[in-house]
């Protein structure tokens, strides 16, 4: 630990990890050069000098099973979650730490040091979520719906989550967008300070957050201050064979 402020607080990742998958059956466990998936993210997480302890959060005993061959510590939670949040916020009074960070399981290339930026981002602000957002440099990055696009106040605070490009350039073709704005992408990786998670289950699910499928939406409609962070690493989740082959290939350059 780096300084009191972050040693009192006690960060720890907490990696949801389910084992069903419609468009990469069980990619969890899918191995990447010798070894699964999830073992490769817990890696990347126990590589960040700020995290004091990784655990996985799942709701398959093969997973479970998984993890007692690498350095985090598997928890079991009930199978009907909604979403990765809700998985680890069932499990709440078995995580310790004042910040808990929540790491997809799909995500074997995840930065250690931008984990570590999330976590010294609420221990400098007072932000109930912090997370991380990268510039888009492409139009076909900016169309895709499978990357989420934000929108940002002055200050960095989100303003909304969506599906769709945004923000929206009157009077031009998209084509021409990106001349005009700039647009940001959004990793799927949270923030959380403890009280959030604990009251998670009273929180209720917004309209906007049904439509979009963006579980962050939820905080937003709910009035809590979500923080962003700029990094330059590009959101790499893995979706389909062709995402494994890339982080495959990736992987074996580091």
């Amino acid at each position: 630990m780096t300084s009191g402020n972050n040693s009192a607080l006690k960060p720890v990742v907490a990696i949801p990890a389910r084992i069903g998958s419609t468009r990469l059956p069980r990619k969890v466990l899918l191995e990447i050069k010798g070894k699964p998936m999830l073992h490769h993210v817990i890696e990347r997480c126990l590589g960040t000098e700020l995290v004091e302890e990784v655990f996985v959060v799942t709701d398959s005993q093969e997973v479970y099973d998984s993890v007692s061959s690498t350095s985090a510590k598997a928890l079991m939670s009930a199978p009907d979650c909604s979403s990765g949040t809700a998985r680890i916020a069932s499990v709440i009074d078995q995580l310790p730490g004042e910040i808990i960070v929540n790491v997809q399981a799909d995500q074997p290339v995840v930065e250690p040091a931008l984990i570590g930026n999330i976590i010294q981002e609420l221990a400098d602000s007072d932000a109930d979520i912090s997370t991380p957002v990268w510039l888009i440099k492409t139009i076909d990055q900016l169309k895709d719906p499978a990357l989420v696009k934000v929108v940002c106040g002055h200050q960095g605070e989100a303003l909304y989550f969506s599906r769709n490009p945004i923000p929206f350039v009157r009077d031009r073709d998209i084509s021409e967008w990106m001349a005009h704005a700039e647009f940001f992408g959004h990793h799927g990786v949270y923030g959380y300070r403890r009280s959030i998670l604990e009251n998670f289950h009273s929180i209720p699910a917004g309209k906007l957050e049904n439509l979009e499928k963006l579980e962050q939406l939820r905080f937003l409609e709910a009035g809590y201050r979500i923080q962003t962070v700029l990094t330059e690493h590009e959101h790499l989740s893995i979706d389909n064979p062709e995402d494994l082959d890339s982080v495959s290939l990736q992987i074996q350059s580091i």
